[in-house]
C-alpha cells in the first residue's frame, strides 16, 4: 500500500517518524509527504521547512508544500499512485477532488474523544477543562472538519504536571501505532474497515489560542492559572508583567493550598508572619509572597490559593528554574505581578 502523509508541526513529525520506521513491518510505503510551505525565521528571515518536511527531506521522501490544494497540487500528487492519505495536524481542509485521488480515502489522527473537542486545540481545551483523560481518535477524513466516522479510539491519562507538549507528543506516537494497526487491517480487507458515525449532539469545538488569551489574570484561582500554564505551553505561553511593566513568561507552575503554604513557612522567621490569615487577606493578587529552599518554588497569591512557580523567563533571557532565576532577582519577592 502506498501512502501520502500530511502534517506540519513537531508532533506530526513524531507520527511520521514512527510510520517510516515501521512501514516494512506493516506492509506500506510512504510515497510522499504534504506539509505547509517554509516560513521565514531568524534574523535573516531564512525560509525554514516545517519539522515534518525537514524529516522527510532527511529520509529522501518526496515533499510537497503547496499553498493551496488546487489542481496544481493534485497534478503533483496524482502520479505517485497513493492508495491512502494519512493526516495529522496538517492545517488544511481536503476537498472532494483531492480526496478522490486516493482509492482507500483518507484517515486523520485527532487527539480527543471525538465528537468532543473538534478543531485545532483539543489538547489545550482538555487541560483547561480539567479532564482526567485525553482521547486519541482515528477518523475517516471528511469534507467537514473532524466529522468523519470513528475507526479507532484510545486514551491517555492527564497527569497533574502534563502540559500540551507532553500530551501531544504522547498522542503522536500512540496514534501512529493505531494508524499502523489500521493499515494492517486495511491491507487484509483490501479496504478500510467500517467506522462508527459520530454523535452530532455530543460535538464541541475548540478554537485558535491567541497571545492575549495567555495573559495571566491573578484574580483567577491558582487552579485555573496552573491549568492555563500547562495548556498554553509551549505556545503561546502564559505571561504577565512585572512592576516595571516588563513582560515575563511563566513556563511551569502548580497550585498549592493556603493552609499548606502556612504549614511550610510557619517556622520561617521572614515568611512565617506574612502567611497569617489577616496579613495574607490584605495582600493584592499577583503579589510574590515568598521564596526560600523550603518552598520548592516561588509563591504568588491568586484570587483563590497560591501559585507555586517553578520555571520562568524574562524577556530576552533564557528560561530558568526558580532557583537560578532567584539568584539574579533579589528584589522579586514582595513585588506585584500584573
Amino acid at each position: 500500500m502506498k501512502i501520502i502523509y500530511a502534517g506540519s508541526p513537531e508532533a506530526a513529525k513524531i507520527t511520521l517518524q514512527f510510520l517510516v520506521e515501521n512501514q516494512e513491518t506493516y506492509g506500506f510505503e510512504i510515497a510522499g509527504v504534504l506539509s505547509n510551505p517554509p516560513t521565514a525565521k531568524g534574523r535573516h528571515k531564512t525560509p525554514t521547512p516545517t519539522p515534518v518536511a525537514a524529516y522527510a527531506i532527511e529520509k529522501n521522501i518526496p515533499v510537497f508544500t503547496p499553498e493551496h490544494l488546487d489542481s496544481a497540487a493534485r497534478e503533483q500528487i496524482s502520479p505517485l499512485g497513493a492508495d491512502l492519505l494519512v493526516c495529522f495536524a496538517y492545517g488544511h481542509i481536503f476537498g472532494p477532488k483531492f480526496l478522490a485521488l486516493f482509492p482507500m480515502g483518507g484517515i486523520n489522527l485527532h487527539p480527543s474523544f471525538l465528537p468532543k473537542y473538534r478543531g485545532c486545540t483539543p489538547v489545550q481545551q482538555a487541560i483547561l477543562d480539567g479532564e482526567q483523560f485525553l482521547g486519541i481518535s482515528i477518523q475517516n477524513l471528511s469534507l467537514k472538519m473532524d466529522t468523519g466516522d470513528i475507526l479507532k479510539q484510545d486514551f491517555v491519562q492527564i497527569t497533574e504536571d502534563a502540559n500540551s507538549e507532553d500530551l501531544l507528543n504522547y498522542s503522536a506516537k500512540s496514534g501512529a501505532k493505531m494508524i499502523c494497526q489500521l493499515i494492517k487491517e486495511a491491507n487484509e480487507l483490501k479496504k478500510l474497515p467500517a467506522g462508527k458515525p459520530q454523535n452530532k449532539e455530543g460535538a464541541t469545538y475548540t478554537y485558535v489560542i491567541t497571545k492575549e488569551m495567555a495573559k495571566i489574570n491573578w484574580n483567577e484561582s491558582a487552579e485555573t492559572i496552573a491549568r492555563k500554564i500547562r495548556a498554553y505551553y509551549p505556545d503561546p505561553v502564559c505571561w504577565c508583567t512585572e512592576s516595571n511593566e516588563s513582560p515575563i513568561k511563566i513556563l511551569a507552575a502548580n497550585e498549592i493550598a493556603v493552609i499548606d503554604a502556612q504549614a511550610i513557612l510557619q517556622n520561617d522567621p521572614v515568611f512565617g508572619p506574612i502567611m497569617e490569615d489577616e496579613v495574607y487577606k490584605q495582600m493584592p493578587c499577583g503579589k510574590i509572597i515568598a521564596y526560600n529552599k523550603s518552598t520548592n518554588g516561588i509563591y504568588i497569591k491568586t484570587g483563590d490559593g497560591i501559585l507555586n512557580v517553578t520555571k520562568l523567563q524574562r524577556q530576552g533571557k533564557n528560561a530558568m528554574t526558580y532557583k537560578d532565576f532567584m539568584n539574579g532577582a533579589k528584589d522579586f519577592v514582595g513585588s506585584v505581578l500584573k
